[in-house]
């Protein structure tokens, strides 16, 4: 009954702070970790001891996965250089340079053991990215702060198990390439079961109806990922976080729009009951830890444990100034390196199709000459039209990534929001936690992780949306997501036309039923408020401030062909944005530009004599499929932002649960 008390009165306390966070302008976990320690430390409390296997293999596992399923595989994909250099070279550094500062300031602690402590306070937390993303900042700063911190946990482990073996064997048989080789190994098996049970899971989802059977299938993938690659010596981290790329990648194809919408919603309220009670606990285990310091004989005591600590977490912050300033002098030569590479890859695009087009004018006596009838010559074009589609394909998706890296470069603004948000968390201190009873000075090691990671969290988690303000780092421009919106709208529209609801309404429209029309142009285009009111509800802004037309004035019937991939000028970066927009043809007879409510949906739809409602409504739901369609394939092109194609997407699986409801 104690324990139950104990755990209803936690879930209180985590929705209490949730709630009250958004009031005082605190992230909630930087609330929680205050209760935790005021908690802790009162007299009457005993001392709180949490399991680090519980944490490491219970509560983390699903809380990457969630965060990876949220992931726009594009962006990951985009950044994947940003995110290795971090999660893996600047562990490998930080920890290095902590362990041979705090041998050399606790001489009693070997290098070894003092590395292992390094590699503990090497991870970052991912309090950092919900409040980089309350203060506005641009999406790719988020995308490689999440990515970090999805992957940087996985080297940090296994870091610290080669140096506790180091420090166990006295130093002996340990080397750096037998690490290396440990890292490949924990992470390609890790790689290789993500991919597997993540590919295989959501086809079993695809294949599941009912929504809460699938959430609760969704609630076991983490662990059918993380359970196997622990046994064959893989990071179970790191196939939970593969596993859920996957799913974020296949769902929109895979999955129902009722089972995903389901899922999502019951994965948020998970999320915060399991990111809430690791930073609660970690609070709560404070006084203990402080404790067995004080009382530690002989020791250095709780002195120069903050001795350590300070200097620890002022490294922790200069090496990764080191570290990400000549990486993103690396990521700005690259850019102008892959802009070249564009360059040279439109030529060879021309160059291809015009040897392509003189293929094409061939006689019988070449054919004859080659020993080759028009058969075999058209089956050799279709082949190279083949090839030449696919080249057009991937210099799409290189000329769409180098506009967006050249629309949203990373400065020294940037860069200052990047170090600073690197704060370390709770995996820090269940990570020192699974340190082994015989390393040295272990208390004083935990007090030290456990003040780094919480001074961190503090100091910096409350000081970085004053220096984002101060540094003022490249925002996202409303004035170009409702561009891109438009441009989105557009392409939708021009991706129904071959739809069969299109030619029936195009039957109705020219039979001069206007209710029809307009019926018609709810079901095949994206409500254009409804999309601006679902980014006004994430950025906590009234509907009724965002009810400003997108000024789309044409039908979603009458459409023109478009060319919606973009170009790169020859030897020009900036060109890479320079994207020819989805165009529509205007329509003079339509009017107004309203938004069809469900009321006037349903009468449109009564008054389609000759189709019954079932099929009007079939039609409509098969027009959102082609629209969804459409927008995945721009989606692996690159064509719009992610955070853009998200609020389609979600508008579109709104709409089709509407429509299959009734």
């Amino acid at each position: 009954m104690e324990t139950l008390v104990i755990a209803v009165l936690g879930l209180l306390v985590i929705a209490a702070c949730n709630q009250l966070a958004p009031k005082v302008g605190v992230a909630s976990p930087l609330i929680l970790l205050a209760v935790g320690v005021l908690v802790g430390f009162l007299p009457w409390v005993g001392t709180v001891d949490v399991d680090p296997d519980i944490i490491l293999e219970v509560l983390l596992p699903p809380l990457l996965f969630g965060a990876a399923v949220g992931m726009p595989v594009m962006d990951f994909r985009r950044e994947l250089r940003s995110v290795a250099g971090l999660a893996i070279g600047l562990v490998v550094v930080s920890a290095l340079a902590i362990g041979f500062v705090v041998h050399a300031l606790v001489p009693v602690v070997s290098l070894a053991w003092a590395i292992a402590l390094g590699a503990v306070l090497s991870p970052t937390d991912a309090v950092a990215v919900s409040i980089a993303r309350g203060a506005g900042v641009n999406h790719r700063i988020i995308t490689i702060l999440e990515g970090e911190g999805l992957f940087n946990d996985a080297t940090a482990l296994v870091l610290l198990s080669a140096a506790v073996s180091a420090g166990q064997a006295g130093g002996e048989g340990v080397t750096a390439w037998g690490v290396a080789g440990e890292f490949v190994l924990a992470l390609g098996v890790a790689v290789v079961i993500g991919l597997v049970v993540g590919e295989l899971g959501v086809r079993v989802r695809g294949r599941i109806t009912d929504p809460a059977a699938d959430t609760v299938f969704s609630f076991v993938m983490p662990f059918l990922a993380s359970v196997p690659a622990e046994h064959l010596g893989g990071s179970g981290l790191v196939a939970a976080v593969v596993a859920g790329l996957v799913v974020s990648r296949r769902r929109v194809s895979v999955m129902g729009a009722q089972n995903r919408r389901f899922a999502q919603q019951n994965w948020k309220t998970v999320e915060l009951v399991l990111e809430g009670g690791i930073f609660l606990f970690m609070g709560l285990q404070a006084y203990g830890i402080y404790h067995e310091v004080d009382v530690l004989p002989d020791g250095p005591g709780v002195g120069r444990a903050v001795l350590v600590s300070v200097v620890a977490g002022a490294l922790t912050v200069l090496v990764r100034a080191l570290f990400v300033a000549p990486l993103l002098a690396w990521l700005a030569s690259a850019r102008r390196r892959n802009a070249r590479r564009v360059s040279q890859g439109t030529e060879r695009l021309t160059q291809f199709e015009e040897r392509l087009s003189h293929a094409c004018d061939v006689d019988d006596e070449m054919l004859a000459a080659r020993n080759l009838t028009q058969a075999d010559w058209e089956r050799a074009l279709d082949r190279w039209r083949h090839r030449l589609d696919r080249s057009h394909r991937k210099h799409a998706r290189v000329s769409n990534d180098l506009a967006y890296w050249t629309q949203t470069p990373l400065g020294p603004r940037e860069g200052a929001v990047i170090v600073w948000a690197g704060m370390r968390g709770a995996v820090t201190l269940a990570a020192a936690q699974t340190l082994p009873l015989t390393a040295p000075m272990r208390p004083l090691l935990l007090l030290v992780a456990l003040l780094v990671a919480g001074g961190s969290l503090v100091i910096q988690g409350l000081t970085l949306i004053p220096l984002i303000a101060r540094v003022k780092p490249q925002t996202a421009d409303p004035a170009e997501e409702v561009a891109e919106q438009k441009r989105l709208l557009k392409l939708l529209g021009h991706a129904v036309k071959d739809t069969a609801l299109a030619r029936a309404m195009q039957e109705q429209y020219e039979a001069g039923n206007t209710a029809t029309r307009d019926a018609g142009r709810s079901l095949s285009l994206i409500g254009r408020t409804g999309m601006a009111q679902q980014r006004a509800r994430r950025s906590g802004a009234d509907d009724a401030a965002v009810q400003e037309p997108l000024a789309l004035t044409a039908g979603p019937i009458r459409t023109a062909p478009v060319d919606d991939r973009p170009a790169v000028a020859a030897g020009d970066a900036s060109g890479a944005d320079a994207a020819p927009a989805p165009v529509l043809s205007a329509d003079p007879s339509v009017e107004d530009d309203r938004v069809i409510g469900a009321d006037e949906l349903e009468q449109a739809e009564q008054s389609i004599e000759p189709l019954t409602r079932e099929q009007v409504r079939d039609l409509a739901i098969e027009a959102i499929h082609t629209q969804r369609d459409a927008l995945v394939e721009a989606r692996d092109e690159g064509l719009f932002h992610s955070s853009t194609l998200e609020l389609a997407l979600e508008r579109l699986d709104a709409e089709e649960i509407m429509l299959s409801g009734h």
